[in-house]
Formats: C-alpha cells, structure tokens, sequence
C-alpha cells in the first residue's frame, strides 16, 4: 500500500525546504500530513545563493555575510553602489538545509523520505517513486522538464559559473563592498564578467559567470578565474578552500504550464526563478508566502505566482542577449549607471508600477530592444 499524506512536496532544495518550512511555521497546517521527497540527504554545501532585502529577514541567523555597499565595473564605468536602506546577503546551501531541517525535525507531521519520484499518476494522486509509491491530495513538484530545451517558441540563455572560494596569504579584500560584475576580463564576443563575495580580508568567493546561449568547457573558467586574481587582484599565492559550479536557466519558456488542479510546479519548475538575472531566492520566499495565503483561503495554489507584465520584459532582454551576446556589458553599463540600486532593486522584484518600468526599459535602449521588443509582442 502506498504511504498516505496530505501534502508531497518533490525536490528538498531551495524551493522544497522553503515550502516545507513555511508549512512548519503556520499552524494551519499543524495536522496536515507533509512528506518531503528527495534522492539526496543534502548534507553538503553545493552552492551559495545571494540576494537583497530591506533591513532584518527570516534567515539573517544563518547568512555568512551582508554588504551595504557594491560595485560594478566595465570599460566604461567604475560605479560605487549605494544600496541603503537595502542589504546584499550571502548564504551557503548547506546553513540553509540543517537550519531547515533542525527546525522541522521535532514536527510529528513532517516526514523526510529519500527517495526518487519517477512519476506522478494524476488520475489516482499517486507519485510512484524508486523505492515505494505514495498519495496526496496534493502534490508540489520541483522537478525540471528537459524539453523546454528542444521549445523553439522561448528564449534560452544560461548563467553558468565556477566559483573558488581563496584565502590569500596577506589581507587584499574589502569587507566593506562587494562586486556585482567585473567585465574587465571578458570572453570574446559575450556577456561574461567575475562576481566577488570578500568573506573577510583575505578569504573571498570569486565567481566566473556567463549570460550565454552556450556553455562552455571547465578549463575556461579555471583560466580566466587565475588571470583575475593574477592581473586583477595582484595575488601571486593563494589557497583554494573551496570550488562551486553551476547552470541557471535564464529564459521565459512557461515551466509553470506543467501545473495542474493536483500538481503545481515549484521553483525553477514554476518559472519562480527571474528570467532576466537567474535570482530565485526572494522570489521563492515571496511566492511561497502567496501560494499559503491561496491554500488557506481556498484558491487553486499557483494562483497568482505569475507576473506576465515582468516576464514579457524578461523575455525582451533574454531576446536582446540571445541574438546579440556581445552587447551585455554595454546594456548592464546601461543599466546599473542611470538607475540607482534602489530602482534597480524594485524593478528586479517586480515591485514596480508601469511608470517605473518603462523609465528602467528606456535606460537600456538600444536598437536591438526595439527589434526584440516586436518580437516578442507578435
């Protein structure tokens, strides 16, 4: 007989464990049955998220860093980013899966199960896993369609990046400031630039990352991550503690279509991450709380989790840089030098009114907007 619950919830990653836990923290659902599903016990750090917020949040316990002040570097602009009253913060997956899960381990109504869903039977409500088979009123799937690789309707640019995190022997890092992007050694012909997270003055995460329609050898990033802490950073020594890698989807192919009355489709699956920049963590948070408040009130769960007004803008920039991946340093200059953060953060948490988003859209103009913007309009 398959095990019985209220909730299943697919997938114990970012989405998942952010579910699972606000499931935890609201007591409506102190007698709902909840089961989280995964092949991996997730115990080790296999990748760090960042993102923003104003003043305290939920998991500032177990951030590894803030930064009120940024950079951003081109051939054409060497900005300062004030981002007040906003913080830039910095967590490692691996805080985050124990912080969840110390917090969930005492709920009598909670069940971490290892195990991988093969299937989800709709008509009977049953995910057929691997090792055994389960039911639910209810299930909440994380889990990626590879085919939106083969739709030729979306856009599809990948963020992907190797991380090292260092320690050099003699302070070279300024705590107080992080950089954003770094295009001062790029990869020919593409939207490619270093990300620096200083830990503190000797220790930092650098970050080699590509917007592209490719990807691309390990060798690449090893080489350009050397030359930058060579010719950048004037670092001759150095330890390496730690490496990360990663692909990010970034395209505006409708995952979350794969919802149905008894599925709805979660982070990356539910186009919860942002098209444009790759940044899932807020978004999750935010559509996580939305999608409670729908259950507790009655309405379908995905309800509502969409912003068409903020994807098609997405879609116009994804388009940009499909076709011309050359201009990305030139459009982020744009972008990052006639906006201030605090515009550019609203917009980015699709916070903003028509008005403010057309000032942030007329920034970047460019010919290649226009000729995308039509396209994707017909």
């Amino acid at each position: 007989m398959p095990q019985k619950f209220d909730y299943i919830i697919i997938g114990s990653g970012l989405a998942g464990l952010q579910l699972a836990y606000a499931f935890g923290q609201d007591p409506f659902f102190k007698k709902s049955k909840i089961a989280i599903i995964d092949p991996s016990k997730k115990e080790t750090n296999d990748k760090t998220w960042c993102y923003w917020e104003k003043g305290a949040g939920k998991w500032d316990e177990i951030i590894t860093r803030s930064w009120k002040q940024g950079k951003f570097i081109s051939k054409e602009a060497n900005l300062n980013l004030n981002l007040d009253p906003y913080s830039y913060k910095m967590l490692r997956s691996l805080d985050f899966y124990k912080f969840v899960k110390a917090a969930l381990k005492d709920k009598y109504n909670f069940h971490f199960i290892l195990d991988e869903i093969e299937v989800i039977d709709e008509k009977n409500t049953i995910a057929l896993g691997k090792k055994e088979n389960y039911t639910a009123t209810h299930f909440f799937d994380s889990r990626i369609n590879s085919g939106y690789l083969e739709d030729s309707s979306s856009t599809k640019i990948f963020q992907h990046f190797k991380g090292l995190h260092i320690k050099t022997n003699t302070p070279v890092f300024d705590t107080s400031t992080f950089t954003m992007m770094d295009f001062r050694l790029k990869f020919p012909d593409s939207t490619s630039f270093t990300y620096v997270l200083p830990l503190n003055d000797c220790e930092a995460l650098l970050e080699y990352t590509f917007f592209t329609p490719f990807l691309t050898e390990e060798s690449i990033y090893d080489t350009y991550l050397k030359t930058y802490i060579k010719d950048i950073l004037n670092v001759e020594e150095y330890e390496i503690i730690g490496t990360e890698k990663g692909v990010i989807p970034m395209t505006d192919y409708d995952f979350h279509e794969a919802s149905s009355p008894k599925v709805t489709k979660i982070g990356t699956a539910g186009s919860w991450v942002k098209g444009s920049t790759g940044y899932s963590f807020k978004h999750t948070e935010k559509k996580i709380a939305l999608l409670i408040q729908n259950i507790k009130t009655g309405k379908d769960p995905k309800n509502g989790l969409t912003n068409a007004r903020s994807r098609w803008y997405d879609a116009i920039f994804l388009d940009v840089l499909n076709r011309n991946n050359e201009l990305g340093e030139q459009l982020f200059t744009k972008f990052y030098s006639k906006n201030t953060p605090q515009e550019i953060f609203k917009y980015l948490d699709e916070e903003t009114n028509i008005v403010e988003e057309l000032k942030i859209m007329f920034s970047l103009y460019d010919s290649q907007f226009v000729r995308s913007f039509f396209r994707k309009l017909f």
